[in-house]
């Protein structure tokens, strides 16, 4: 019987510590998962307390509104806007630029894009006034060369080689002097283009720029470098330092065909019978934009008989002057006295006047008699300055060699 109880009593005492181990594992648990999901609740408030908001400026929006939208209030925009105002005016924000808000403790960061260099950064402690710098933007760049033959088109044939638009127009313009896009390309040209884009901090492309080009066109091998001089002037010149720019562009008009030549007796299309022809006719679609071909000043402007819309300019050396004929429209703010630049958009491809299409007439004057526009030999812009040249120099065979280089298919194996 003694023996009985004994055994009982230690079967009880151990039952008993297995559920008061059970009961303090069990609470322990409970304390630890409490412990658990305040610390991730805390985490929690402290990711949102700090996450950014971001507001881009639309159509119709003022910082004021954008201020509002990140939770500002009419009065906190205002001390924003003002604390600003000594480093940047937020006055006139763009649309598609960022605003940005982050809240961190006691401290409110907010930033503003100005554009792919700078940022407005503003920020402000609890109790103390807004504080305003203007930043530099964190921007990286890359370097790539594409190279081509023309089989179909220039554009075509350049997209192809992963060259977009907006830089074949600036490779045309770079050779535009040298180089007659209408009437000179053929199939069979190549081209070869270095060009350099920059990101901004956010990855957005924010640039691009030829850094050197070749054209091979009918056997003539054409080069441009990009170079600056220590005057800061930006200009593509010849391998030898020589300018490609000229006193006067090729061509009135980019893209074209040449309908009707400089000739002393042609068949009028409209009057029928024959007279001179004393210009050259670039056909295009209309609309298509007409340039100065250089520099000087706007003698005529207005309704010309048969030339319809009609622009004179006298160039600067004051023996040249050019005409435009039978355009659609002038360029903005174009009038009569106006000084004009070389490239600048005078006037739209029309058939205003006697015409049977849309297309420009024009005529290159040397002392007021009319010369064929297609085989005047302009004389170049200023070359590298001579105290630049070992500089530019050693610049230009840098660039060609990388190039090059870069153009050359990989060898593997």
């Amino acid at each position: 019987m003694e023996n009985y109880i004994q055994k009982a009593t230690v079967i009880f005492s151990v039952v008993c510590l297995f559920i008061f181990v059970f009961l303090v594992s069990i609470d322990s648990k409970a304390k630890a998962s409490t412990k658990h999901d305040e610390w991730i609740q805390s985490n929690l408030d402290e990711k949102l307390k700090s996450k950014a908001r971001i507001e881009i400026i639309k159509s119709g929006d003022t910082a004021g509104v954008a201020l509002s939208n990140l939770g500002f209030s009419a009065a906190e925009a205002a001390n924003i806007i003002q604390a600003s105002s000594n480093v940047y005016s937020l006055k006139n924000v763009h649309i598609g630029r960022k605003f940005k808000r982050s809240d961190k403790d006691d401290v409110i960061k907010l930033t503003y894009e100005i554009n792919a260099e700078e940022t407005l950064a503003l920020t402000q402690k609890k109790g103390e006034d807004w504080k305003a710098e203007v930043i530099p933007r964190q921007v990286a760049s890359r370097t790539v060369v594409v190279q081509g033959t023309l089989e179909d088109s220039l554009f075509l044939d350049a997209a192809k080689a992963g060259l977009e638009d907006s830089l074949t127009i600036k490779l045309v313009d770079i050779f535009a002097w040298d180089i007659d896009f209408a009437r000179d390309i053929r199939k069979g040209d190549s081209f070869k283009v270095m060009f350099e884009e920059t990101f901004d901090d956010s990855g957005k492309r924010v640039d691009h720029t030829i850094i050197a080009a070749e054209f091979v066109n009918r056997g003539n091998v054409y080069t441009g470098i990009r170079y600056r001089d220590k005057k800061g002037n930006i200009e593509y010149y010849s391998e030898d330092g020589r300018n490609l720019r000229k006193t006067y562009l090729k061509s009135p008009v980019k893209f074209s065909r040449i309908s009707s030549r400089f000739t002393t007796s042609r068949k009028h299309p409209v009057l029928g019978y024959t007279r001179a022809h004393r210009g050259v006719d670039y056909a295009a679609k209309s609309g298509t934009p007409i340039r100065a071909v250089g520099d000087g000043k706007i003698v005529y402007l207005g309704w010309r008989s048969g030339y319809g819309r009609f622009i004179e300019i006298r160039h600067n050396n004051g023996i040249h002057t050019t005409a435009y004929a039978h355009m659609k429209k002038y360029g903005k703010n174009m009038k009569k006295g106006r000084l004009v630049k070389q490239g600048d958009i005078i006037g739209y491809v029309g058939m205003s006047g006697l015409a049977t299409g849309p297309h420009l007439h024009f005529e290159f004057r040397s002392r007021g008699r009319a010369v064929n526009p297609l085989k005047i030999k302009h004389k170049s812009a200023n070359p590298v300055a001579e105290e630049e040249m070992t500089s530019f120099s050693v610049q230009a065979k840098d660039v060609l060699r990388k190039m090059t280089l870069r153009s050359q298919p990989k060898m593997w194996g």
